[in-house]
Order: C-alpha cells, then structure tokens, then sequence
C-alpha cells in the first residue's frame, strides 16, 4: 500500500469532529484531557509537517477551548514502517510552529498545545522515548535549561563603572546603554579610557562611531570625536579620518538639499508666473474681479498691480 493511502485514510477518519472527539477522549492523558473542552473542537487547515516530509508523516489540528483559553491538540501519524528517533523533537517542533501560528493571528499570548502522535509501525511496542528532553546526551542539563528563565544581559541596569571592568565587550555595552539616554560628550571620556586599554580593533571602532553618528545625540558632532580622538592618541588617525568622512558627506547632503530646496522654488516660481498671465488674460477679458481672485488666489493688491 502506498503512503499517501495512509495519509487519506488517516485524515478521513480525523477529520471528522465526532470521531476526533472520541479519539481524543479516549487517548488524552486524563490530566490533559481534564484541561480540553471537547465539545468545542474544531478543525483547523493548517499543516506544519516539512512538504519533504510529508509522504512519511500526516498531520491533523484542532482547535479547542482548554482551561477557558484557546488551545491546541496536533495529531501525528507515522506512516514509514521505521519509526523516527527524533520524533519527540519533531512533535515540540510543530508543537512551537502552531503556537506561532497563534502569535501570527494576532494573539499576544501563547496557546497550550498538546502534540499527539499515532503509531501504528514496526517494532511495537514504540521503542523510543516520548519526552523531547530524552534526546540530549545529558537530559538533565536540557531539562535545567528549558525549563528556568533564559539568561539576559540587560546593559540598562549594570553602573557604567562595572561595564568599564567587562574588557572587550565593555565598549559595545557602555554605547548600546547610553546611546539613547545621554548626549555622548557626558560619556566621552570613558569612552576614551576604554579605547586606552587597546582592546577595541579598528574595524570594530570604525562601526561603532559610525553606528554612533547616526543613533546617537550630541550637539556638536565634531567636537565630540575632536574629543575621542586627542584622549586616544592611537587612534587618533583613525577617529579623524571618520570626522573627516562624516564631514564631507554632511557637505554632499547639504548640497543636495539646496539643490532640491532650488528646484522646488524654481518651479513655485514658475507657477506663479502662469497664474500672474492666466489673470492678467481673465482682467482684460473684464471678468468679475472677485471671480478672478478665487480661481488663482492672488490678492486685490496683486491685481492691482497687474492693472498698471
């Protein structure tokens, strides 16, 4: 029998609410199944399974009310006749795809999701483990990992004095707290006691002014890196050359915005012109005075003027 008969009986049975339900109800770890109001089962049309993967495996969702919130139970059935020893993992997978999903349907909360898989292969009984964490060469450290907090570096918390102290990264942190928070001259000069230490390359420092000139505040954007760059006397070639560039493009945009500022006056300026001829040509046809400020918005004095 070829897979995909698999597939279709499969779906044709789960696909079909009342039979979903007893399936459910009957195979639901009963803590699970406690949680599942199954009365309002729902199918859903979404698949998470890998379209290279799919002639191996078929994939059911439901959506349904669990503990009085939207949930999720993902039906998986193996159709190769070996089973798949990452399994597990696949189900925490598609598991994380629906809830996903969820996120992406507008919801700013994650949904329960109970990944099931049906077997029906060889050998039997099903020889792997069902707990995801299994998989690990040490359980116990990913079951230590996946289950506290994730770790954060929250720069905007640690005093400027201890990121002084974080050696290569210090200069990374101490921009990325304060470049929203401080004008950069009130932290110039830490700034230039990290660069002292040597342990910023010139590529890295090359980013990060860069990166500073276009998030960060100051007033003076040349006395600042004037600044850096007389209390970093080895990269003071360096942090010119950055003034240098920034200035001369400062000096281009400039030009630019004159030029544009230009046209666009120019072409007012010309408008202008036609409507000054279009009244002219409406005066000495006689028309009603008022009529002829509405349509071109030009004063009373201004068609004076144009009289004489």
């Amino acid at each position: 029998m070829s897979l995909s008969h698999h597939d279709i009986v499969f779906k044709q049975f789960l696909s079909e609410p009342a039979t979903a339900r007893d399936f459910l109800s009957i195979h639901l770890p009963p803590a699970l199944r406690a949680l599942c109001d199954l009365d309002t089962l729902r199918l859903e049309s979404s698949s998470f399974v890998e379209p290279e993967l799919r002639p191996y495996f078929s994939d059911v969702l439901y959506s349904l009310q669990m503990a009085g919130r939207p949930g999720y139970v993902l039906a998986l059935v193996e159709h190769q006749s070996t089973p798949d020893k990452i399994m597990a993992f696949r189900l925490m997978r598609y598991g994380i795809a629906a809830m996903h999903q969820h996120l992406r349907n507008g919801h700013d909360r994650l949904p329960l999701v109970i990944p099931l898989l049906f077997y029906h292969g060889s050998p039997s009984p099903y020889p792997f483990s069902m707990n995801w964490l299994d998989l690990f060469d040490d359980p116990q450290a990913a079951a230590a990992l996946y289950t506290q907090p994730f770790p954060l570096v929250d720069v905007t918390v640690i005093p400027d004095d201890e990121i002084l102290q974080h050696k290569r990264v210090a200069l990374l942190e101490l921009v990325q707290k304060n470049i929203r928070q401080r004008d950069m001259m009130d932290f110039v000069q830490e700034l230039a006691v990290l660069l002292q230490l040597g342990f910023c390359s010139d590529e890295q420092l090359t980013s990060l002014l860069h990166y500073m000139m276009q998030a960060g505040e100051t007033a003076q954007p040349e006395v600042f890196l004037q600044t850096l760059a007389h209390s970093s006397p080895q990269y003071e070639e360096l942090v010119m050359t950055i003034a240098q560039q920034l200035e001369e493009r400062g000096r281009q945009e400039g030009m630019a915005v004159g030029v544009e500022r230009g046209r666009q006056e120019g072409l007012q300026e010309g408008e202008k012109r036609g409507i000054v001829q279009v009244a002219r040509q409406m005066l000495a046809k006689g028309m009603d005075r008022q009529a002829i400020q509405e349509l071109t918005g030009l004063s009373e004095q201004e068609l004076s003027q144009l009289e004489h």
